[in-house]
């Protein structure tokens, strides 16, 4: 099964979004990793159904996935990041923000929605964070039933839901509803899993949507060029490649924006030749 490798748009904020992908298609990459936010296809955007139909005709000239994601941290709130949370007061406005992701995903051909959890609220017990975390999920996966897109709810350090287990967990609060999954963040798995990353991928593999990739150093959320961090790459993408995963690999490395091309190229290079040493993947683009 061959991987697809894919490009974060939190990596590019200072290109057009119609650049992104010309760059992206030149270098190679088989997707875009989209994160809705202000410079970058705003969700409440006045005239957002002729930027979608647009975007959908770009990216179907460049023959590029593409995978919608909602982790732009000020997109809702200036002040606070990722705030509000679907455990907060106004959950109201991230389920809305939700749902907007899942139309645009829908019309783009985006199998999926990534989502992250958030902090929980001061003071709040983690049983009423995971009931209201619970029944925010419920409410949006009704948009997710009607509209035949997948949510690919990831892990991150320093969240109510920070790993594996805890989404698996969610996973079970939500009934095992069949458009329920995990994204795998590659460095956020190093900085906090306590078992060893291929063991992650067999522990997310039954839900697994989306991977991330990044390097990064244990216990430091801080998302690294390949090469400048602690992960040995080759056993993960082999056990990408033993697992089948059709899913984009996407690189998230967003402090790479003044750079962003020859990020993006050094990460592409990177990936292909750890690719080509793992070898359960057969072939890379």
């Amino acid at each position: 099964m061959d991987l697809r490798f894919g490009y974060g748009t939190n990596g590019f904020t200072n290109h057009r979004l119609s650049d992104v992908l010309a760059v992206l298609s030149d270098l190679g990459y088989d997707g875009v990793a989209l994160t809705l936010d202000h410079g970058h296809l705003d969700p409440y955007a006045e005239d957002l159904p002729r930027q979608v139909n647009l975007l959908a005709g770009e990216l179907a000239w460049y023959g590029l996935s593409v995978t919608v994601e909602t982790g732009a941290p000020y997109l809702l709130d200036p002040w606070g990041k990722h705030e509000p949370t679907l455990m907060s007061e106004g959950a109201q406005r991230r389920v809305d923000l939700l749902r907007r992701a899942i139309w645009i995903a829908a019309d783009l051909g985006s199998p999926t929605v990534h989502l992250c959890s958030g902090a929980a609220p001061k003071g709040l017990p983690e049983e009423d964070a995971w009931k209201r975390l619970t029944a925010g999920m419920e409410t949006v996966l009704q948009t997710a039933e009607a509209n035949g897109v997948a949510l690919a709810f990831e892990p991150e350090p320093y969240m109510f839901v920070d790993t594996v287990e805890r989404c698996l967990e969610l996973g079970k609060r939500l009934g095992g509803h069949e458009l329920y999954g995990i994204t795998l963040d590659i460095g956020h798995a190093h900085c906090v899993e306590e078992i060893p990353l291929p063991e992650c991928v067999q522990l997310a593999a039954p839900h697994l949507l989306n991977v991330q990739i990044e390097d990064m150093r244990r216990g430091v959320h801080q998302h690294l060029e390949f090469g400048e961090g602690e992960i040995d790459f080759v056993p993960v993408l082999a056990a990408l490649g033993e697992l089948g995963h059709q899913g984009l690999v996407s690189v998230e490395i967003q402090g790479g924006s003044l750079d962003a091309p020859e990020v993006a190229r050094r990460s592409i290079e990177f990936l292909q030749r750890a690719a080509l040493e793992a070898p359960t993947v057969q072939k890379v683009q």
